[in-house]
């Protein structure tokens, strides 16, 4: 029961994610004056720099379930 409902709220989530775009107010008006392809450059940016944080999140929560999961 617990991996079904682990896998729908991935297919969940998953469903309802749109397309990233990773810009704030002030980045997405300084986006527009630069052009397309700068402003492709600057989201990509934006992003990289915000998937690092997740991943160390992601694997402590991993590392965290995978010893309550061992001690019980």
């Amino acid at each position: 029961m617990n991996k079904l409902c682990l896998f729908l709220l991935t297919i969940m989530l998953t469903m309802m994610s749109a397309p990233l775009m990773a810009q704030c107010s002030l980045c997405t008006k300084t986006a527009q004056q630069l052009g397309e392809g700068p402003a492709k450059g600057l989201n990509n940016g934006i992003l990289m720099l915000a998937f690092t944080p997740l991943v160390i999140i992601g694997l402590l929560a991993f590392r965290w379930w995978k010893s309550n999961r061992e001690a019980s």
